[in-house]
């Protein structure tokens, strides 16, 4: 029997080499090794407190991890691919230097809840990760948005110039969506934080194991409760792949409007040239790919969340080896959003924006009707009717290629009397944004409040 395995002696058969290659999961899951040896750690050091090894075999085989663990860091020790797994590895390599003590790593332990134990601490990892990135995301936005609550700009509904706002309340609405984000992460590190190492293979074990100790050990808020949910459980990472699939989302709306304001038809940005490519052949190109691989790589993710759903949805329990699939998956979509995010937040952080352009668009764009329409009502005349009568402003000035506020008063008069010289106060960027100071509008008194909330989120 192939010695690479932890298994055997029910078998008189060497497994096919097909079989054996198709079975493996050491290429991918190579990348836990650290966990692995954690997770050993622990086990090791409480079945020493619980007397089930004695001094001497705890301390021969916690050395002998500690190296293997040293070894590989170093790159003294190659990862032998050769193995079934990590956790055979680690046992084979363990019970070569330390002789028949290593034997006894897996006393108590199944490898069904070494390999829950293993990806709960690596995942666990990957969600600090995530929260520290995002964390760094939202303080280039705050900084952004600090920067520019008097730069005026359309805001758009179906792609068409509404009514006029500042980047800083447009980014806002970005800093709200990553916030939730952040929190989400926070939500799944608690939920997902209990050990099952000690669940066996489903049916707990007859050693007298403390998994309150090992949980402790580990940082872990005490043991999971059920030794068949323990194994058999990918709930955290779904939860989790579904949240970075929410983070790449937000993402890939944002990389949508810088590459539609890094266009030539608004130009109301310019990317910076560490974080744009050119053309081989059009030499005047330069194109927002950073942006444009985000929205890609998006489906990217989501692919890895409906394929984790697709192989859990029809499991029995316990532990099925379908279950096997989960960390390509996992690590694929672990890689992509972090990758995703450091790129996204550096080209955010070096764009320039032309404000110019962003003020001239918001004038050019009647983003200020609906506020001429309220300047009518305070004169008296119904919202309806005021409606329909800025509607007819508004087209008489598209036929003459003019702004509202571009527009002489008389000519204005022609079509209602009620406009009269303070029209034009009324419908400037500024008092159109500036009036407004409800909670969560524009107005730069409502902004100084919201940004004073959200220093204190990112403290």
């Amino acid at each position: 029997m192939n010695m690479a395995q932890l298994w055997g002696g029910r078998f008189t058969k060497e497994t096919d080499k097909l079989v054996y290659a198709f079975n493996a999961s050491i290429g991918f899951d190579k990348r836990l090794f650290e966990q692995d040896i954690e997770g050993s750690l622990a086990h090791v050091a409480m079945l020493g407190k619980q007397g089930i090894l004695s001094k001497e075999e705890t301390r021969e085989i916690t050395q002998g991890l500690i190296s293997i663990r040293e070894d590989v860091k170093k790159g003294v020790l190659g990862i032998d691919e050769n193995y079934e797994d990590i956790h055979s590895f680690v046992e084979a390599v363990l019970t070569e230097r330390i002789g028949d003590a290593g034997k006894k790593l897996h006393t108590g332990r199944s490898r069904n809840d070494q390999v829950a134990l293993d990806m709960r601490l690596y995942t666990r990892v990957q969600v600090e990760t995530t929260e520290d990135l995002l964390t760094q995301l939202l303080k280039v936005l705050f900084r952004i948005m600090e920067e520019n609550t008097d730069t005026y700009m359309p805001g758009f509904t179906h792609l068409q110039k509404a009514q006029p706002l500042t980047l800083a309340h447009h980014l806002g609405a970005y800093f709200e969506m990553f916030h939730r984000d952040r929190l989400r992460m926070r939500d799944i590190r608690a939920r997902m934080n209990f050990c099952p190492l000690g669940a066996g293979a489903l049916a707990g074990t007859t050693y007298p194991l403390d998994r309150e100790y090992t949980a402790e050990w580990m940082g872990f808020d005490g043991p999971t409760l059920n030794s068949m949910d323990s194994v058999s459980d990918r709930d955290y990472l779904l939860e989790f792949i579904s949240a970075l699939s929410i983070v790449m989302m937000h993402l890939s709306r944002f990389s949508e409007e810088i590459i539609i304001w890094n266009s030539d038809e608004y130009k109301f940005i310019e990317i910076d040239d560490a974080y744009s490519t050119g053309s081989s052949i059009m030499p005047q190109k330069k194109n927002p790919d950073i942006a444009e691989l985000v929205r890609g790589k998006t489906g990217r993710v989501y692919g890895d969340l409906m394929a984790l759903l697709t192989v859990m949805k029809g499991l029995p329990l316990a532990y099925n080896k379908d279950m096997q699939e989960d960390k390509e998956a996992a690590f694929d979509a672990f890689d992509t959003v972090k990758d995703c995010i450091v790129l996204f937040t550096g080209m955010l952080d070096t764009i320039k924006f032309r404000k110019d352009r962003m003020a001239e668009s918001a004038v050019r764009g009647f983003t200020n009707a609906t506020d001429a329409a309220d300047y009518l009502v305070g004169k008296g005349v119904p919202f309806r009717e005021a409606h329909s009568i800025v509607g007819k402003l508004v087209l008489y000035c598209i036929e003459r290629n003019m702004s509202i506020d571009g527009l002489p008063l008389d000519e204005m008069q022609k079509i209602s009397d009620k406009f009269e010289e303070d029209i034009y106060e009324a419908v400037s960027l500024k008092t159109c944004v500036e009036k407004r100071l409800t909670v969560g509008a524009p107005g730069r008194e409502a902004m100084k409040k919201v940004l004073e909330i959200y220093k204190g989120y990112l403290k």
